[in-house]
Parts: C-alpha cells; structure tokens; sequence
C-alpha cells in the first residue's frame, strides 16, 4: 500500500490514496490553516470507524443478517503532552435491519475488534478501546 501527502501551503495537505483518490486535510486557523478539511488526527479515527464498519457489514451479511443501516460515532482523548496520541477512543454503533439479533451484532463487533479490523487493533494497542451498540429501526 501507497499513499502521498504533498504539503500545499500553510497547514493544507492533499492526500492521494495509492487507489487513485485524492482528499484535503488542513489545520485549525490559530494553527495558520483555514479550516478546509479534517485534520490529520481526524483521518485516523475516520480511517478506524470505516474499518471497522465495514467489517461489521461484510460479518453480518455473511451470516446472513438483513443489515439495513450502520453507523459508527467515535469519541476519542488524546494526551495533554507531546505526543498526542489517543489514549481513549469509544465506539458507538446504531445498525438497523429487520430480525437483527443483539447477539449477531455483539458477534461481530467482537469479531470486527479482536480479528479483523487492523486500523482498531492498531490503535488500541496505545488506547484504551471500547465499544457499545444500538439496534435500531433501518
């Protein structure tokens, strides 16, 4: 896998993806950005809530789970100090679809977190990882 990041002016930074996509990540104005994309820090709870997401979906099809709607929020802390690495991150997810059992879901958010979702792996082993759910109609 390949990326690159090539710095634009102030705090904007362009990201290309090796798959060919292209996103703007910038700073917050007292930082000298201008608020024009999510900040780096951001891309990497974004990057762990669609990791895990997509997990969650392709477990739950697979055993054949109607899957209707998902959606993760993240919550996240970070140190006070150099480095600010995150020390908390929260995962909440609301997943919809008729017939949906707690027990398939809790499956494979557990699935998703301890096996398969590397970016969640990866930053739990500096964070302190946890996750809840809601089933919702979807």
């Amino acid at each position: 896998m390949k990326t690159r990041v090539k710095w634009v002016e102030n705090t904007l930074m362009l990201g290309e993806s090796g798959s060919g996509h292209a996103l703007v990540m910038d700073g917050p104005p007292e930082h000298g950005g201008r608020n024009l994309g999510p900040r780096p820090m951001e891309m990497l709870l974004l990057g762990m809530g669609g990791c895990s997401q997509f997990d969650l979906v392709h477990i739950l099809k697979k055993g054949r789970n109607p899957v209707t709607l998902c959606e993760v929020e993240l919550e996240a802390d970070r140190a006070e100090t150099d480095p600010k690495v995150f020390t908390r991150i929260h995962m909440h997810f609301r997943v919809g679809g008729p017939g949906l059992t707690e027990k398939a879901v809790e499956r494979a958010i557990k699935l998703s977190a301890e096996k398969f979702c590397s970016a969640s792996i990866m930053l739990g082993a500096v964070a302190q990882v946890t996750h809840d759910f809601e089933i919702v109609q979807g």
